[in-house]
């Protein structure tokens, strides 16, 4: 009986703890030869030297398992570096048929006290490592796309968060960067569609280092699977990695402990015409300032309480 992934090369970035070591294993159990990712910095904040460390022990552990693995301890934030992971993925094993997007650090203050550091720095280990690997693999597949003469395999799954969905008071770079990498992955879904290619993202809700401190009051079971353990979202980057997730293209999911929801795009909530050839500011204010009366002060729309979600900085 072959295996989902028999046969495919994938690549998984942060990828050495956490959720991107859980997608990693997930890909090699269901067959796919694995490129583990990681700058190996023992902060989540980035801090601290590199270190090859994480990949490589992900990978072993892969390769002991009877799977194919090699790691690559590039910073993906990098654009070179980034080139370097593709072509290496496709010296090794040939060919390239799924990227995973998933590393990141995190920076967290309230935007009245944010410094330009801690934005700069979130926004590009999380949106430009996403863009970098993203554009050395499009690149790839178009060109493949073109010497066959017809589409081709290719999955994408990047990694946005509830922070962009429901608001992070303490988080404004996180939340701002993760809401850029759904814009990039629906931007890809609908460039790389005619290739045969496929993109999509997720909102993984997890224990990991990154959230330590957020999920420190909801304890471990003593007994079973963790509700919050990494490994309830990796059957679903799998699954999007999977010949059988053909029809999902510029999808947002979120998932975490045995549920995974669809997120839909958004919707008119409400439309107002003028009656003029404009709008004149009294008319705007005897429309919009009654629309908006019941909801308390400061009260802000929040699309994750469609899905029954905790708000502000109860997840991530």
């Amino acid at each position: 009986m072959s295996l989902p992934l028999e046969g495919l090369t994938a690549i998984v970035t942060g990828a050495g703890r956490g959720l991107g070591r859980a997608e990693a294993l997930e890909l090699a159990r269901l067959g796919a030869a694995v490129v583990v990712n990681d700058y190996g910095q023992p902060g989540r904040d980035g801090s601290g030297e590199a270190s090859a460390g994480p990949a490589g022990e992900v990978a072993a552990e892969i390769r002991a398992a009877g799977g194919r693995a090699l790691a690559h301890t590039g910073d993906v934030a990098d654009f070179e570096r980034a080139r370097e992971l593709v072509r290496l993925a496709i010296g090794e094993f040939g060919k390239l048929d799924v990227l995973v997007n998933n590393a990141g650090i995190l920076r967290d203050r309230m935007v009245f006290s944010m410094t330009e550091d801690e934005w700069d720095s979130v926004i590009r280990v999380h949106l430009k490592g996403h863009f970098n690997t993203t554009h050395f693999a499009a690149a790839y597949w178009r060109e493949r796309s073109k010497a066959a003469g017809g589409p081709v395999y290719g999955r994408v799954v990047n990694t946005s968060s509830e922070a962009f969905l429901a608001g992070s008071a303490g988080q404004p770079n996180y939340a701002a960067a993760k809401g850029g990498i759904v814009g990039l992955t629906t931007s890809t879904a609908l460039a790389l569609g005619r290739y045969g290619v496929t993109a999509n993202a997720i909102c993984p809700r997890a224990r990991t280092r990154m959230t330590e401190d957020v999920f420190a009051g909801l304890h471990k079971p003593a007994e079973g699977l963790d509700p919050l353990a990494p490994e309830h979202v990796a059957p679903l980057v799998g699954y999007l990695a999977s010949p059988a997730a053909a029809q999902l293209n510029g999808q947002l999911l979120v998932v975490h402990g045995g549920m995974v929801a669809i997120v839909e795009r958004p919707r008119v909530q409400a439309k107002f015409d003028s009656k003029q050839d404009t709008f004149t500011y009294d008319e705007l204010d005897a429309l919009l300032t009654p629309h908006y009366a019941d909801r308390p002060p400061g009260e802000t729309f929040a699309a994750a309480e469609v899905l029954g979600l905790k708000r502000e900085d109860e997840h991530r």
